[in-house]
């Protein structure tokens, strides 16, 4: 499987650089992967196309402020970008400034005292860093979000960039689908019989990284931390033997659910889930929970980008960016969305 198969041109313009307002006002480009038709709409009226007795599931992780500046034994300038925890003062991270290597240290800013001493050296700048006290209490005083770098300019949307519904710190970025939704929006959709579900992924910069092999299938997915719950799990399973449809708000939690279907016993859809997935869904995966999928538009070639094409079809949804460019969407976190059902 050719990852050049799943490139396409996006011209910078069509990149958005800030949020709409209202979250959901966002523009959404519906396609119905039965007919290939596709229909325009915006976020706010997505409960035209969901059905009463639909489970929604979205992914509630909260995004870290974990890009923290920091200074050289010399002065210069330096960054640490929290990317896991591996411990109460291990983190790896993306280390930012020349000669920082095994063995170096550096102290960072807002917070006296406090340093950081890299531990293991790993590809390009991921570093293993060791913190000489808790750093995570004070991340909220003196970390900054870290938002992706197709993005180019310092925002005040710290909390634009986390959902409403964002409960459980862990995440590296955001999960993007989610950003379109309001408390009264969710309301609604409760309120018109749509049921409403929450899993955790903790999202990884990886998430943003191109596939660089030829061969898409030879590429080492990323780990990333996730829970589904046995509350949901039952419930899950609950609505797929009555025929309900699960819908799934966005990439991060169409893992979380088709993980979960791993280990599901005979007769479920899901199991509870806690830990690890390294779950890479390439064309050619039989989806076992999700029935529809809500999404934004994602980079070239990366396995975003795989994961949509594996539920829709490659060239259904290459041909579906193309319309979206002639029709001025907006592209990537702060960008439009699309429904797949």
């Amino acid at each position: 499987m050719k990852t050049a198969d799943f490139d396409y041109d996006l011209p910078a313009e069509f990149i958005a650089q800030a949020p709409v307002e209202p979250r959901d006002a966002a523009r959404l480009l519906v396609l119905n992967r039965a007919t290939s038709a596709l229909a325009h709409s915006h976020v706010r009226d997505l409960g035209q196309y969901l059905r009463p007795g639909d489970v929604l599931v979205l992914n509630n992780t909260r995004v870290i402020p974990a890009r923290l500046a920091a200074r050289k034994p010399t002065g210069g300038k330096a960054e640490v970008l929290l990317l896991k925890a591996h411990g109460p003062l291990a983190w790896e991270a993306l280390v930012g400034g020349r000669g920082l290597g095994l063995g170096s240290s550096v102290d960072i800013d807002g917070a006296p005292g406090l340093q950081a001493t890299v531990k293991a050296v790993y590809a390009g700048s991921r570093r293993l860093v060791a913190f000489n006290r808790p750093v995570e209490p004070l991340l909220e005083q003196i970390g900054r979000v870290p938002l992706p770098p197709y993005i180019h300019t310092e925002t005040s949307y710290k909390e634009r960039y986390q959902t409403v519904y964002a409960e459980r710190s862990g995440s590296a970025a955001a999960p993007t689908a989610g950003l379109h939704f309001t408390p009264q929006l969710l309301a609604d959709l409760q309120a018109a019989g749509v049921e409403l579900a929450y899993v955790t992924l903790h999202v990884g910069l990886d998430t943003f990284a191109p596939v660089n092999e030829a061969d898409a299938a030879t590429h080492a997915m990323h780990g990333e931390w996730c829970e589904l719950s046995p509350e949901v799990a039952a419930r899950l399973n609950a609505a797929k033997r009555a025929g309900r449809r699960v819908v799934a708000v966005g990439t991060t939690s169409v893992r979380t659910l088709e993980s979960a279907a791993q280990s599901a016993a005979p007769g479920d859809a899901v199991a509870p889930l806690l830990g690890a997935t390294n779950l890479f869904i390439l064309p050619g995966y039989q989806f076992k929970v999700v029935d529809a999928l809500l999404t934004n538009f994602h980079l070239p070639r990366s396995t975003l980008v795989m994961l949509v094409s594996a539920f829709a079809g490659r060239e259904r949804v290459l041909a579906a960016y193309e319309t979206a460019k002639m029709e001025g969407y907006r592209f990537y976190s702060f960008g439009d969305a699309m429904l797949l059902a």
